[in-house]
């Protein structure tokens, strides 16, 4: 489900009312917990949050236009999904986080590639979503980027 707000603070108005607590809690976690370099708003619909142009000017090689993205938080029909793009890229962190998820939740991990979702809203593990910002910078995700487009 895609939204149509135009700010984060938009998104979140229009969230029903038993997600606008924990996306509100994941918002503010990604803000004060991103690494250095990234910016929030609003893309594919999503909270969002990329290395902006100033930093990275070619941008997203499938549309040139916008800003790299990195993470992404969205409140899909059933779930919230967090869509962290260096767990999809990097092996060692995507293993980090499957070892460390039981650690921190009672519920089973459901994950994709990239994509966390948490369907229980009282069981999402704050903490271990703090841990997992601090695990890669913004430098180390270009460098994986641009490495994975030059394979192409």
């Amino acid at each position: 489900m895609t939204s149509k707000a135009d700010t984060p603070e938009d998104y979140i108005k229009q969230l029903p009312e038993d997600r606008i607590e924990p996306i509100t809690k994941l918002h503010n976690i990604i803000l004060k917990h991103m690494p250095k370099g990234l910016e929030s708003g609003m893309g594919y619909g999503m909270l969002a949050y990329y290395v902006p142009k100033s930093i990275y000017p070619a941008g997203y090689h499938c549309k040139p236009f916008p800003p790299l993205p990195f993470i992404n938080l969205a409140s899909q029909k059933n779930f919230i999904a967090l869509y962290h793009s260096g767990m999809y890229a990097k092996k060692e962190l995507y293993d980090w986080f499957v070892a460390e998820y039981p650690k921190h939740c009672k519920y089973k991990l459901d994950m994709g590639k990239s994509c966390v979702r948490f369907k229980k809203m009282d069981d999402i593990p704050y903490q271990l979503i703090e841990e997992l910002l601090s695990k890669m910078s913004v430098e180390e995700w270009i460098n994986i980027y641009e490495s994975a487009l030059n394979k192409k």
